[in-house]
C-alpha cells in the first residue's frame, strides 16, 4: 500500500512535460475560444470545464495513480502558472499574444456592427453589464469593451454618470458663495 502511495510509477521528467503540454494546450484553446469564454461562465461552461479536467487527466498522470505523482503534477502546474502569470504580467508583447486585447462592443451609444456576433455575447449580457455599471441603457455609453480577461468594461457618457462626492463639494461650495452674494445684495438695498 505504501509503496503505491509513494513510489512514482512514470519518470518525473515525463510526469512534468505531460503537465506542461497539457496546460500549453489548455491556454491554446481557450485563446483559439476567445474571451467570451471568460466573460462569465454560464451552465454550459461550467459543464466544458469539469469535463476538460477530466478529460485531460489521463495525459497528465499517464500510468500512475501514485499520491506522489499527483503532488508532482500539482506542483508543476501552481510552478508554471505562476511563471506564465509573471511573465505576462511583466512583458506586454507575450500578454497580446497569449490574452489578446480588449473588443470595442459600443460606442457612442451604439452597438459595433458585428462585436456582439464575434464575440458570441448576447445583447442581454451587455445589458446586464451595463445595469450593473450603473447606465440605464445602451445610449448612455459612451463606450464599452470586452477586456481580454473576459470583464465588460462599460465607460458611461458623462452627462449619465453618477455624481462624486468632488462634484457634491464642488456644488455646495457654489451654492455657499451664491448664497453669500445674495446676502450683501440684501444689506445694500
Amino acid at each position: 500500500m505504501w509503496h503505491d502511495l509513494v513510489v512514482v510509477q512514470i519518470p518525473i521528467v515525463e510526469k512534468v512535460l505531460r503537465t506542461i503540454a497539457v496546460y500549453a494546450l489548455i491556454v491554446v484553446l481557450f485563446r483559439i475560444a476567445g474571451k467570451r469564454g471568460l466573460a462569465g461562465l454560464n451552465t454550459f461552461d461550467m459543464v466544458v470545464v469539469f469535463l476538460l479536467s477530466n478529460v485531460v487527466q489521463n495525459a497528465i498522470i499517464g500510468n500512475d495513480d501514485s499520491l506522489l505523482g499527483g503532488a508532482i503534477g500539482a506542483v508543476t502546474l501552481i510552478a508554471v502558472n505562476s511563471a506564465v502569470t509573471r511573465w505576462l504580467a511583466r512583458d506586454p508583447r507575450a500578454a497580446r499574444l497569449l490574452e489578446g486585447t480588449s473588443t470595442t462592443v459600443v460606442r457612442n451609444g451604439e452597438l459595433v456592427p458585428g462585436a456582439l456576433r464575434e464575440l458570441a455575447l448576447r445583447p442581454s449580457e451587455l445589458e446586464h453589464a451595463i445595469r450593473i455599471q450603473h447606465g440605464d441603457d445602451l445610449s448612455d455609453v459612451a463606450r464599452a469593451r470586452l477586456e481580454p480577461d473576459g470583464q465588460l468594461l462599460v465607460t458611461l457618457k458623462a452627462a449619465e454618470q453618477s455624481a462624486t462626492r468632488g462634484d457634491i463639494e464642488e456644488l455646495r461650495q457654489r451654492l455657499d458663495t451664491i448664497e453669500r452674494l445674495l446676502t450683501d445684495l440684501g444689506r445694500r438695498a
